[in-house]
């Protein structure tokens, strides 16, 4: 019986990995797969500016829990996360496949930090709703009915909300309230990296890009950029930025195939 591929998953800001269960259930056959189910919550590695703590924690782990390179999947947070990653330490990474994390051009990059700079950072991430959002329920019930079409989980499949809810609540009191602490998930959005284009001709590891048709956060400069400086292979899903929780099993699909891009297929 063929030894199942060690994949490593990075999850999003606020979605914790177990969420993804439908999603990750369509690599179970053929690959070990482990992650790290809330990213920024251990104290040892703090969340500052461009994540540098992040970066650390996964590394860790990775290096902790695998025997041999990984692929590493991550979608959005994840998905930076894993590139970095894959800059600092090429010989723990078979193949990197980002979903909806754009390696942001010079452009972009710049105007992340004049945010930082001037303070106006939130109005171009979505950190500025992290700390007032509702984080408590009577039930996770209560919560799934106020997710329910709301927003940006209006597309989510019905199962992927109920495992966000599952895996993203936890008691308090006589109810619930969402188990990733809002203070961490603001200081990640307003810690995103402004500094992408200084790992120009520094990523060696196979990487592959999968934006959805629907993201607000895929512009065609930031494609132009992962293909020209890094060699990055593109894909566009019919979806939205969440489409992981949106068609679960066609975004397996779809990576599978860009695996199969980078040399990386058979497995699954």
């Amino acid at each position: 019986m063929p030894t199942p591929i060690p994949l490593h998953f990075s999850h999003g800001n606020s979605f914790p990995a177990s969420s993804y269960r439908k999603f990750l259930q369509h690599f179970e056959a053929g690959y070990d797969i482990g992650y790290i189910d809330t990213l920024g919550h251990d104290p040892r590695y703090p969340v500052t500016d461009c994540w540098p703590g992040l970066v650390e924690e996964s590394l860790d782990y990775i290096a902790r829990r695998y025997r041999e390179p990984v692929i590493a999947v991550g979608h959005s947070l994840g998905g930076f996360l894993s590139f970095l990653c894959a800059v600092r330490r090429p010989e723990l990474f078979r193949a990197v496949v980002l979903l909806d994390s754009p390696i942001f051009c010079r452009r972009v990059s710049t105007l992340l930090w004049l945010g930082k700079r001037f303070g106006f950072i939130e109005r171009l991430t979505p950190g500025g709703g992290s700390r007032t959002r509702r984080h408590e329920w009577p039930s996770r019930e209560h919560a799934v009915r106020h997710f329910e079409g709301r927003g940006m989980f209006a597309g989510f499949d019905p199962d992927c909300l109920r495992d966000y809810v599952a895996a993203g609540t936890v008691p308090a009191g006589e109810g619930v309230r969402l188990r990733f602490e809002r203070e961490i998930e603001y200081r990640i959005y307003v810690g995103l990296p402004h500094d992408f284009p200084r790992y120009r001709g520094q990523l060696k590891v196979p990487t592959g890009f999968i934006g959805g048709n629907a993201s607000e956060y895929v512009r065609p400069g930031d494609i132009d950029h992962m293909r020209r400086h890094f060699g990055i292979l593109t894909e566009r899903f019919e979806g939205g930025h969440l489409f992981p929780f949106e068609q679960p099993a066609q975004a397996a699909d779809a990576v599978k195939a860009m695996l199969a891009r980078l040399g990386q297929g058979g497995a699954g």
